[in-house]
Order: structure tokens, then sequence, then C-alpha cells
């Protein structure tokens, strides 16, 4: 075999990307993944992980020059210098924003594997059948049943912890141990689940960590220092878990750097025959060949690689021809929330630091309840006690305050939405051809915004959060509705819709590009609608079953 040509090519190696690798290196394809940015080697590059607060110069806090120097990630959280090298350079990757869109991005192996947030939820039918029944969009070509095979087979893998709740709203599935909740936070639990009759729920959040045996990991010490890299394996990542997989069969090739430019289309054959890339250290081009390709570049990033492979056959890039490509771009809205003090339990404190929080599962436009707006919301969030950082009113300065700090503080009680953003054809991306970023190459332009019904929603995700914590006994309940700018979820989907129709979608059913069924999409591009949970474990699951369908159809020489 040559050394450019492969059975298979994965572009990208975050979350998808490494599932895709896995699967098809273990049905025995030769592969190899393209990643635009730098490697990390799982433990030796993590370099951070072990480091105490006083052992950064500015304390994990962030500089003026990173502020300067990071106009867009300065907007929330990800800005700190524990981990700025997991963040890709606003210089160097520019884009551009017709509407203010906060775009977050992890350019390394592993991607945002390495960064997210490890909350793990299955969509159920009320998702899958939602844009049918409300006429919104297009239905989705597949239903939970479709799903739940690879939803079950891809947990077992990545390891969830998780309680097994019997809710129809967010499906059980194969669980570790739960993690435990704070007293504050059962008692809060079972007061919400009296006052409103068993209709409202908060359970543990099911996420992506080790609470039990797993091949190959280490339980979750419970540090909460995760977005610097886990050298114990506790939570999934590519590193932790399916790039080591994919390296075990001795079919995996893996090259960073290497930025995914176009995807190389035969029309005479109406096959991508492999792609070109350029070298981000040299930018010398060079072309890989595969019999099939996985794209798995996040999703802004995956349909910029689609509206690049531009032809004479279709000048809008591939993938095109159903005029949807690149449109229909959501995230979940957030910044909108409550919280307040807990009183009576002074006397009570909680095991580590737990790198998950409560989650209550939506419950709006369900079992009969009917709203101003469609669709609905979960909050996440949690109860815990202040620490050393807190303010000390009574003292200032001195022996008296460092005293007070050797105790925990007062309990305090929070919770924060994530709303469902619907499909809309206007929220779209499109390639800017009058700016370029570091390598010379267009940008995106970003052209989103939240729509009425993501409005009106966000006054539901405000009141009920405090309703909900004034009925538990929460005191001093504060609300709030911040900042809802797009992207902040950090859950972008859409722009390369699946459905049932080359007229109204980019893909098939099973991730398969209209135009070129050889290529296939399984990062959150293709997502028809958003559902109101955390989407990852999705794209773990269809990422699997639609390897599962391309080696079978290469097997019949299908492609």
């Amino acid at each position: 075999m040559a050394d450019n040509v492969f059975d298979a090519i994965v572009i990208g190696s975050g979350i998808s990307g490494g599932w895709a690798a896995k699967e098809l290196c273990e049905k025995g394809l030769k592969t190899i993944m393209l990643e635009r940015g730098q490697n990390v080697e799982h433990v030796k590059d993590y370099h951070s992980a072990l480091k105490p607060p006083w052992a950064f110069e500015h304390r994990g806090t962030r500089t003026q020059k990173m502020i300067e120097d990071y106009p867009v990630l300065k907007r929330d959280y990800p800005l700190n210098e524990k981990n700025l090298e997991w963040w890709a350079s606003d210089k160097d990757c520019p884009y551009t924003e017709i509407k203010r869109f906060d775009w977050f991005r992890g350019y390394q192996v592993g991607g945002r594997s390495l960064l997210w947030g490890k909350q793990s939820y299955r969509l159920s039918d009320f998702d899958f059948e939602a844009n049918a029944k409300e006429g919104i969009a297009i239905d989705w070509p597949v239903r939970y049943k479709d799903i739940a095979p690879w939803y079950d087979y891809v947990e077992r893998f990545a390891g969830i912890s998780g309680n097994r709740d019997g809710l129809p709203q967010l499906p059980d599935g194969q669980f570790l141990p739960p993690m435990e909740m704070t007293c504050v936070e059962k008692d809060v639990a079972a007061r919400i689940k009296e006052h409103y009759k068993g209709q409202r729920h908060m359970i543990i959040g099911r996420a992506a960590h080790v609470t039990g045996p797993l091949a190959g990991r280490t339980l979750c010490q419970y540090r909460n220092k995760c977005s610097l890299g886990c050298p114990f394996g506790g939570y999934f990542s590519t590193q932790s878990s399916t790039l080591p997989a994919a390296m075990k069969t001795g079919n995996l090739t893996l090259r960073p750097w290497s930025i995914v430019t176009k995807i190389i289309y035969d029309k005479d054959t109406q096959r991508a025959t492999g792609v070109e890339i350029l070298d981000a250290q040299t930018n010398e081009t060079y072309e890989y060949k595969a019999k099939v390709v996985f794209l798995n570049a996040s999703t802004i990033n995956s349909t910029w690689i689609l509206m690049n492979s531009a032809t004479d056959v279709w000048p809008e890039g591939l993938g095109s021809s159903s005029g949807q490509l690149g449109h229909n771009l959501m995230d979940h809205h957030l910044g909108v929330g409550a919280g307040g003090d807990v009183e009576g339990y002074e006397d009570k404190y909680y095991y580590g630091r737990r790198p998950n929080g409560v989650y209550i599962p939506r419950y709006r436009n369900l079992f009969g309840d009917k709203r101003d707006y469609l669709r609905g919301f979960g909050y996440q969030g949690g109860a815990s006690r202040q620490g050393w950082q807190r303010n000390v009113a009574e003292y200032s300065i001195g022996a008296n305050l460092k005293e007070a700090l050797t105790e925990p503080g007062s309990w305090t009680m929070g919770i924060g939405g994530f709303g469902e953003m619907l499909p809309d054809y206007d929220n779209k991306i499109t390639l800017d051809k009058t700016k370029t970023d570091k390598w010379g190459l267009n940008v995106v332009a970003i052209d989103c915004e939240l729509k009425e019904n993501e409005l009106k929603m966000r006054q539901d995700m405000m009141n009920d959060a405090a309703e909900m914590l004034e009925a538990a006994g929460v005191k001093n309940v504060n609300k709030w509705d911040g900042d809802g700018t797009p992207g902040r979820g950090i859950h972008e989907m859409g722009t390369a819709r699946m459905g049932s129709d080359p007229k109204t979608s980019v893909l098939n059913k099973w991730n398969q590009v209209w135009d070129a069924p050889n290529v296939f999409v399984t990062d959150g591009s293709f997502m028809t609608s958003a559902g109101c949970q955390n989407p990852s474990l999705g794209y773990m699951a269809f990422t699997a079953r639609a390897v599962d369908h391309a080696v079978n159809e290469l097997k019949k020489m299908n492609l």
C-alpha cells in the first residue's frame, strides 16, 4: 500500500473522530486520522494536570496579554493560563461574526474531548418525532429504536456513570454506578418531587466518568481538574479510550498538523477519492486517498470543508445540492437560572471535588403541559459549601480571617438552564471570501441568533428555576438571565442535517452525503434538531452505527 493510500480517512480526532477511527480500525480497515493541530499524548502531555495552584505564574488566571490575544475566548470561562494551548488561537484562526457567535474551539489531537463537560444523555422519541409533529424543518430519518442499540454499545465502552431513573423523556442507559448527590441535593430533589407530584425530577448527572470496573481505565479521583487532562484516564476522551483501542489494532496512522482543505470528488464515479491537506507547519500540500472518508472536524469546520470542496458540479460545495448545507445552525442557549442559600446543614460536608452536578430533565411541553413556545429545557447545577476564596464580612485581614477560612462557608444551591434551539434556515454559516486565516484559507462567516421561540422559553427557564428552589426551601433566591449568545453552549449542531429526501437534507439516515455516498459526516452537523440534552453521547452512537454501515457497504462493493 502506497504511503498516501488507505482504506479509510478520518478528518478530526475529537469525540466522534476518535470513535470513527476506533471502529474502522477494529473492523480491519487501514485508517489515517488527520488532525489540524498538535499531537497530545496521554499523560505525558498533560503538563498542568498535577500542578498545584501556586505553581502557575498567575495562579491559573488570565493575563492582559491573553485578553488581548484572545478576543473571543475571553468572553467566557475557557480563557486561563492552565490549558491555553488546548484552545484555538483567535488570531491565527479568525472568523466573521455577521451576528455575534462565541465559537470556542480545540485544535489538537483529542480536540474538545479533552475539554468537554462529560454530561452524557440520550435523545428520546420526544426529540426524534418533534419536528414532524410540529411541522418544524424536516423529520428525522430515524427513531429511538434505531439508535438505542448503539447508545448501549458506546456507553459500555466509554463508561457513563448514572442512575436508572425510568423517565420516558430521558431514556436510561448502560450505566456505571452513579455519583452521589450531596445531602442538600438529596433533600432538594425530594422536595421538588413532592411539590410537583412527581412531574419534575432532580437526578444526579449522567457523566462520562469511570465509577466502576472498566478495562484499561482508572476510577475517577474526584479532583475536578478534567480540563487539564486526566492522567488516571478517569473520564472519556480520545486519548484515554478510543485512540488506544485504534492503535492496538495496528491499523491506525495518526497525522497531526494536517489541515484538510478539501475532499476530492470524482464526478464520473460520483464518489470521493480522498482529501487534500495543508501541512500546518510547512505549508506544503499533500493528498491522501481512500475508499471511505469520515468527516468529524466538528460542526462548523466540517461544513467549511464541505463548502471548500466545491466542484463544477456543485459550486457551493460537496453536499450542497439540497441548498441546506451551512443552514440550520443550532446550539443550546444558556446563561439563565437561579440560586440561593441553604440553611440547616452546617454540620454536613461531602467527599472530594465531584466533577459532576445534578440534572433536571425537561418537563415543559410534555405530559399535558402546553406553553406558548415549542420544545423545552433541562437544568444543570448543584449544591456545595463555599470555600477559602469566599468573602468573610466580619474580617478583611489578619489572623481572624485565616481562622474563619479554615472552616467551610455556608451552603449554596444553583441551577442553570439548557434550552433547545429550533432549526432555522436563516441561522447559517457561509464562506467569507474576503478574509483569510494564518494559512491563507478563507474563513467562515456565522450568521446566527436566538429567535422568538428561544426568547420566550428563557422566561420560563429563569422563573421556573427560582420557583423550584423556593419550593424546596432555598433562601434568598436570586434569578438571572445573562448572556444567551449562541455558541456559548459549545454544542454547535445542524449545518449538514440528515433526512429522508436528498432535496431537503445533506445526509441520509446512515450519515452518508447524498452527493457522495462514501463520505460520512458524524459530528454535530448531522443533527436534524437539537433536543435540550448534551449531545456528545449521540455523536458517539451515530458514529459507531455509521461505521458499521460503511463497512458492510464496502463488503458489498457499494462504495
